[in-house]
């Protein structure tokens, strides 16, 4: 098994080692020859003689050589293998490689984001490609350290459910043997069962959403990182919970990612001591008096809508996030709870952050009658979900909880241009790994030729 990483090769000056990577680079010059050596933790060059330049960028390669420290004026400060170099005695390659589509040992790769998808199983090797899902496992990792912390228990949701947390047709329908069944929307329902359980839970959870869409922040498939806690006070607990965990996500981006927001010439948002909080008809009426735009009788905000609003909140209040809070009755699920002061508004809200929503969370109805009432008005019939409704049954204490939207949080902080940068292995509309239009195309282009041949 592999014991020795590239990164570790400047502390091993004047001994032996045995390293284990992929050629990224060869620079040929006859009679020396230099190769570039990468690995999970980083890259070092290697010399050697005529032999090096017969691999391929690529190949995959074990290397047998002494660590020296090269001459002064040929180090490179811009990687923290600089110093040195591996002389190379023995040059084993354990796989060859087919030659690239396109070059990936640039700083940016030159190529369309559906090509940089097609080819995703090489696109990811590349090191700022990679650094998203870094960031990413960090913003992951710290969801759930921050909550643990705090007492909240991890559990694992289903995918296949009998009912829609939701409602709604924006939902793939399963064959399950000899019945019905969907791939779940969201992990609500037994969010909120497992709240009689342990109180304070969370999840990591993959969710599926049939919405025909393709925008630059749609996807068919999500990462969400869901929480739920009981015994609240008010849905400001909720909220309170919600800004304490993204701002601790912040805080450990920031401690182990410097160097990977440097590669993205990016920073953590800038957020205030207390992130600003609006009612949604307040943001509507700033959206107005500052744009002229009127959309102050909608029950949500529309894309330009947040952009703006997060203009004004980084102008006005130097926050790059906002809360929204209070929308409409009908805007929500049918397990909101609705403000008995305000009434027609949910105590509900959204986390909005460099022009986009990030989350979106509020308290939840604990009556059982009314959740019965409230879904029989929606036209969801509730008792399919008879699991669900044990929960209320048996009793259930005031409570509420969020949804991030991993992928999200990860385009943003990094200011990609399109979620599917984001997510390691996009689905949407028009992708499940492959282009489908392209590979069904494809497909039945080689069948015809097939039966040609045939005949």
């Amino acid at each position: 098994m592999k014991t020795l990483y590239t990164s570790e090769t400047p502390k091993l000056i004047g001994k032996d080692v045995t390293l284990q990577g992929w050629v990224w680079t060869i620079r040929d010059h006859k009679k020396v020859v230099f190769i570039d050596l990468t690995d999970r933790s980083g890259i070092v060059q290697v010399v050697g003689g005529p032999d090096l330049a017969k691999l391929s960028v690529e190949d995959v390669i074990e290397v047998k050589g002494l660590v020296k420290k090269r001459p002064d004026h040929l180090t490179n400060d811009k990687i923290p293998t600089g110093a040195i170099e591996i002389e190379a005695h023995d040059i084993k390659v354990l796989s060859r490689s087919e030659p690239l589509p396109f070059d990936i040992s640039k700083d940016e790769i030159d190529v369309t984001l559906p090509t940089l998808l097609d080819f995703r199983s090489l696109s990811l090797r590349h090191p700022k490609v990679r650094s998203i899902f870094q960031i990413q496992e960090v913003i992951i990792d710290a969801f759930r350290r921050g909550l643990k912390e705090r007492g909240f228990v991890e559990f694992q949701s289903p995918v296949i459910i009998s009912q829609t947390a939701e409602g709604g047709a924006e939902v793939f329908e399963v064959k399950y043997f000899n019945y019905k069944a969907f791939l779940a929307q969201s992990p609500q329902f037994y969010k909120q069962i497992m709240v009689g359980v342990f109180e304070k839970v969370f999840t990591v959870n993959k969710t599926l959403r049939a919405e025909p869409s393709m925008t630059t922040r749609h996807l068919t498939e999500a990462t969400t990182l869901d929480a739920e806690m009981g015994f609240i006070d008010s849905w400001i607990d909720v909220m309170d919970t919600a800004e304490y965990i993204i701002k601790y996500i912040f805080g450990q981006i920031n401690y182990a990612c410097k160097d990977i927001l440097e590669q993205h010439k990016t920073t953590t948002p800038k957020v205030a001591k207390e992130i600003p909080r609006l009612k949604l008809r307040k943001a509507q009426q700033i959206i107005f008096d500052r744009t002229g735009r009127d959309n102050r009788n909608e029950p949500d905000l529309e894309p330009e809508d947040e952009r703006e609003i997060c203009k004004w909140a980084i102008e006005e209040r130097q926050s790059e996030l906002v809360f929204i809070t209070h929308y409409p009755v009908s805007k929500r699920p049918f397990y909101t709870f609705e403000d008995p002061n305000d009434p027609g508004y949910t105590l509900s809200f959204d986390l909005l952050g460099r022009g986009i929503e990030w989350l979106t969370g509020g308290q939840r109805i604990h009556n059982l009658k009314k959740i019965i009432e409230n879904a029989k008005n929606r036209g969801i019939d509730i008792k399919k979900s008879e699991l669900y409704l044990q929960a209320f049954r048996y009793g259930m204490p005031p409570h509420g909880g969020f949804s991030f939207g991993s992928e999200r949080i990860t385009m943003k902080v990094l200011n990609l241009d399109n979620i599917r940068e984001a997510s390691l292995f996009p689905r949407d509309m028009e992708r499940i790994d492959v282009h489908l239009p392209t590979y069904f195309k494809n497909h039945e282009t080689k069948k015809e030729n097939s039966k040609t041949e045939e005949k």
